[in-house]
């Protein structure tokens, strides 16, 4: 953890933008069910929307994390614009953080339902998320009563040790050159969270999508 932001490499790391084989795909499948997390698997982005569409009822408080995989898939725009559903971070955004901080804090603590996606996957079932702000961590952690999270095959890694590399090599530079497409600012690694396993039934899926989706 100590090398974690001493420095942004400018180019993202090949092997692990590559989309995961059928039998990579299945055996992380097993390791998570394992841990208590279900998995869903999609052919395609077209595909991981239509599952995470039948998985969240119509008005449904539902918190999204910053995602590019969630946008990618249109699950961002559906959820937040459709208006079939209470979306929690169009709120968040038009509320004044200065004069109601607690209120921003206490309604996304809880949702009932997050959702966004992960920086690596392990194939013995362990999941990473990075953040620079950490205001998806907790309602992952705990505090949301159902987790979704999408992620592209691509993130599947060996284990934690490639699933850091992986976050410091690759997805750091591509966060920050993203962050600096939109907003003219930069990110870090501030905080991390690594589920081993959850052991509320049914609280958590993750959708895997067999092609690159996100980064």
């Amino acid at each position: 953890m100590e090398t974690l932001n001493k420095k942004i490499i400018s180019t993202p790391i090949e092997e692990f933008a590559k989309q995961a084989t059928n039998e990579k795909i299945e055996r992380t499948a097993k390791a998570l069910e394992a841990n208590g997390i279900h998995v869903l698997v999609a052919e395609n982005a077209a595909d991981a929307k239509r599952l995470f569409l039948g998985l969240v009822p119509e008005e449904s408080e539902v918190f999204l994390g910053a995602s590019v995989t969630l946008e990618q898939t249109g699950i961002k725009d559906e959820v937040d614009q459709s208006g079939r559903f209470n979306a929690l971070r169009p709120k968040m955004f038009a509320m004044n953080r200065e004069t109601q901080g607690r209120e921003i804090r206490k309604m996304i603590s809880g949702p009932d339902y997050a959702a966004g996606s992960v920086h690596a996957v392990t194939e013995d079932g362990h999941v990473l998320i990075a953040s620079n702000t950490g205001s998806q961590l907790g309602p992952y952690a705990s505090g949301a009563g159902n987790v979704i999270w999408v992620a592209g095959s691509q993130k599947i890694v060996k284990d934690l040790s490639e699933g850091f590399r992986r976050l410091e090599e690759h997805v750091l530079p591509l966060e920050e050159q993203h962050m600096q497409d939109l907003y003219k600012v930069s990110t870090a690694i501030s905080k991390v969270l690594i589920v081993n396993r959850e052991i509320r039934p049914n609280r958590i899926t993750m959708i895997i999508v067999k092609e690159e989706v996100g980064y």
